[in-house]
């Protein structure tokens, strides 16, 4: 029996989505010996799981504190697990940053930290430097995320305001023993660039965070400027000794995913793509991936239908209009016009943390008839498109997305399936 190509779509997203879950991955990289006592803290949308996987595998003594995002909780019960704000940082992240570094602060070398780390931890982990606010480091996080600035350089300008971030907490944790589990949402599963590296080296400098507000003509107050023009505002560098006792691993990542999606998708009878992790605009990056579609449909190059074109990363969406949506949901639209309704191409493009940036969706769907179906209902995919309107577009065809909070996050998930041409 052959899968339905919009059954076999969500059943690809939900393999790339529990392919990375804490539950299936953590337990895996812990330490043979489980027995001593640790400290765990942690930050990001898989924070509250990763802590309930630990609860689950730890044998010892554990106590901690970690955040995540509204919503993204998990029952534990020996971990406390707060809830703050994402993408934009707000007062209950700015408190547990706190009473994190205070229970950091002034341990021993026989002390052990496990620090759970994911994406959205660099916003959920919001502890401004000496001398800035917490609305300032709000009002230019809110200017970066519309900007079209990509993760690196927001989270470049967020770790020179910070007091927690680019190495900093490890700072704090010496000389402790310190042990990060990370799963990645950032291109290249850079350490540095994941929630902006608070256990790690930074080899990116104040003048290059000022260089990047310049970039995108962001105005920052005097006191900000002043502040990333001072030495004390430079982040922890590669060779520091604080770092000697921290360990980094990476225990889930964007590849992963895809590979899981891609078994899945032979399974069912499709021959897999995967083009990895991508950046850019939302809707430039559509417009290769209906390129390749059509060339596909066309010509069977580079490979043969039915197949699955798969591909993750993080792309970035300038905004000019006024609508909502994220940037699967623009992805998805920008790939609609491009396509305008090609015979045998069905698509999925999903957050896999389940919001696709602060809506209460994790993507869309696209169906050959969705060019059409929109086009009779009075919509215009290259208006709504100016709009930035994907969410209205897609929610008039009943083709949004809702999974809820996943409680892992290795970023965006996207899926063009093209269907063999009949005889």
């Amino acid at each position: 029996m052959t899968t339905a190509p919009q059954a076999l779509l969500r059943d690809l997203f939900a393999s790339a989505i529990d392919a990375a879950h804490p539950r299936q991955v953590l337990a895996d990289h812990l330490p043979a010996d489980r027995s001593g006592r640790a400290i765990v803290i942690g930050a990001g949308k898989a924070a509250a799981a990763m802590a309930e996987a630990i609860e689950k595998a730890w044998q010892g003594e554990i106590s901690g504190l970690v955040v995540t995002r509204y919503e993204h909780g998990a029952d534990c019960r020996k971990i406390e697990v707060v809830e703050a704000a994402h993408p934009v940082p707000d007062d209950a992240g700015e408190r547990v940053a706190r009473r994190v570094l205070e229970m950091v602060s002034g341990l021993s070398e026989s002390d052990r930290v496990i620090f759970l780390l994911s994406g959205g931890g660099s916003s959920l982990l919001a502890l401004p430097a000496e001398g800035i606010s917490l609305q300032d480091k709000q009002a230019i996080n809110k200017a970066l995320l519309r900007s079209g600035a990509t993760i690196g350089e927001m989270n470049c300008v967020r770790k020179h305001l910070s007091a927690i971030k680019g190495g900093r907490l490890a700072k704090a944790c010496w000389p402790a023993s310190v042990y990060t589990y990370a799963i990645s949402d950032v291109p290249g599963d850079e350490a540095t660039v994941i929630a902006s590296g608070p256990t790690v080296a930074d080899p990116t400098t104040s003048a290059e965070a000022l260089a990047i507000l310049a970039r995108y003509g962001i105005d920052i107050p005097a006191h900000v400027r002043a502040w990333l023009q001072d030495p004390r505002s430079e982040t922890v560098k590669p060779g520091d000794p604080v770092l000697s006792r921290s360990h980094f691993q990476l225990i889930a990542r964007p590849q992963q995913s895809l590979d899981a999606a891609a078994e899945r998708a032979r399974a069912a009878g499709y021959t897999p793509l995967i083009l990895g992790d991508l950046e850019g605009e939302s809707r430039e990056v559509a417009k290769v991936h209906a390129g390749i579609a059509r060339q596909i449909v066309q010509y069977g190059q580079p490979i043969q239908p039915p197949c699955v074109i798969l591909s993750g990363g993080e792309t970035t969406v300038t905004v000019r209009g006024n609508g909502r949506g994220g940037r699967n949901a623009e992805f998805l639209l920008s790939l609609t016009e491009s396509l305008k309704g090609l015979p045998g191409v069905y698509a999925l493009a999903g957050d896999t943390d389940g919001i696709d940036g602060s809506e209460d969706n994790a993507g869309a769907l696209m169906t050959p008839d969705s060019y059409a179906r929109a086009a009779q209902l009075g919509l215009n995919a290259r208006d709504e498109l100016e709009n930035n309107d994907g969410y209205g577009y897609f929610a008039a065809l009943d083709s949004l997305i809702v999974t809820g909070p996943t409680r892992t996050n290795v970023n965006d998930f996207r899926a063009i399936l093209i269907e063999k041409p009949a005889k």
